[in-house]
């Protein structure tokens, strides 16, 4: 179930930033936004965790902003696996990011303890 909310909160995620960002474009309907949302967790799921793993030095050095590196790697990655979306530019990368995380950290399916 809460990987399910991850892909909706993930298509959500890019929907808004498709609508705000410049640069940050999609193309495509409700399904393609849900195959991008899948699509991004997947990745999140299986290279995020190794990429945070091989770079932690980098992450300590940085007092945590390379995890903003990090992240655009991945929405790189999602970009590569998915035609309908197309970002430009840097700053496309930094804003689509800050939106996506945002809303993960807010609407995301948390890790909560159970009594």
């Amino acid at each position: 179930m809460k990987f399910i909310v991850q892909i909706l909160i993930n298509a959500l995620a890019i929907f808004l930033a498709d609508y705000l960002v410049p640069g940050f474009n999609f193309e495509g309907d409700i399904l393609a936004f849900l195959i991008a949302g899948l699509v991004l967790g997947l990745i999140n799921i299986f290279v995020r965790p190794i990429l945070r793993f091989i770079s932690t030095p980098l992450i300590v050095l940085s007092l945590g902003l390379f995890i903003l590196i990090i992240n655009i790697i991945l929405l790189w990655l999602a970009e590569y696996f998915l035609p309908e979306l197309t970002i430009v530019g840097f700053w496309a990368y930094f804003w689509g990011i800050l939106i996506i995380s945002a809303l993960n950290m807010v609407f995301g399916p948390g890790k909560k303890k159970e009594d």
